[in-house]
């Protein structure tokens, strides 16, 4: 009891009749009729204030946490996306480097197959031109062998002074191709 020296007090100073509330000021019908109008106040404000701003609160609440659903959902898009957009690139980039290399074989091939015809028609050409010149050159001494048969056949008429038949013709001619020939 000494512990508690101002309930003592507090109760040694109590008027007669009412008590430590009333001594401090407190009235029991003022006080019920304060809490009375506390509860209806705040029921009234918990249906027509509270509830509302709770379900917009509530509500706001929701769509920011779809919204970061949302934005976790666009950045996971985005990364396939840009994952996907590497991956046709690479692969855009592969097929290029395959079509590039084909076109070096291609054209490699071509190239040696130009240069194989050229080949081939040089070769035709020389061919060609070697046998010309070699009908050329049979045509030549056939008519060198001719016309030195007719100098020959001229020359003996006029030394010889007789005329020659075809046969001693021919004969000369043949003795004079036979030497021309060794």
């Amino acid at each position: 009891m000494t512990a508690f020296p101002f309930l003592i007090l507090a109760k040694a100073s109590e008027p007669a009749g009412g008590g430590i509330a009333e001594s401090l000021g407190l009235h029991w019908a003022k006080f019920l009729a304060q809490v009375l109008l506390f509860l209806i106040v705040y029921l009234i404000l918990k249906k027509f204030a509270f509830g509302p701003i709770m379900a917009i609160l509530e509500d706001r609440k929701n769509r920011i946490a779809e919204g970061e659903e949302n934005l976790k959902k666009i950045a996971a898009d985005m990364e396939a996306a840009e994952a996907k957009q590497a991956e046709i690139v690479g692969e855009a980039n592969t097929r290029a480097d395959k079509m590039i290399a084909e076109a070096r074989e291609s054209a490699e091939a071509l190239a040696e197959k130009k240069r194989a015809e050229a080949t081939n028609e040089a070769a035709g050409i020389v061919a060609k031109a070697r046998e010309a010149g070699e009908l050329e050159k049979n045509q030549m001494l056939s008519e060198l062998k001719r016309d030195f048969g007719r100098l020959v056949v001229d020359t003996t008429s006029k030394v010889t002074g007789k005329v020659l038949t075809g046969e001693d013709q021919d004969k000369i001619n043949q003795e004079t191709a036979a030497q021309l020939s060794l």
